[in-house]
């Protein structure tokens, strides 16, 4: 059973906006960029094992990309738990908690896009 998580969604706003508006999301949630590529719609980020006053058990991996698909926008969120030292965790990973994080993540860019 892999425990990544993969999700797309489609919005009818530019690439800008939805990427400005993840970025947003990303701030509320106390996640930490690690990488970020603004021209292609991409960045990537970890989110700590507290977030919103919950503890969630591990720490969350999360990669964001907005495409352009006429007119209208689809984003791609891929994610994965970490270890204590933030490698990917393989095994024995607390059920739910990727999913609660990709959750939250599309509640608040939806949110934002509101």
């Amino acid at each position: 059973m892999s425990l990544d998580l993969h999700e797309e969604k489609q919005y009818s706003k530019s690439v800008p906006e939805i990427y400005q508006a993840a970025l947003v999301a990303v701030e509320k949630l106390d996640g930490k960029m690690v990488s970020s590529a603004p021209e292609k719609g991409h960045f990537e980020v970890k989110f700590p094992k507290t977030v919103l006053g919950k503890t969630l058990g591990e720490r969350t991996y999360l990669t964001f990309e907005v495409r352009a698909q006429g007119e209208s926008s689809q984003v791609v969120v891929d994610a994965y738990p970490l270890d204590a030292v933030e490698r990917k965790l393989l095994f024995g990973a607390r059920k739910g908690v990727t999913r609660t994080m990709v959750n939250w993540f599309i509640e608040q860019l939806d949110q934002q896009l509101a």
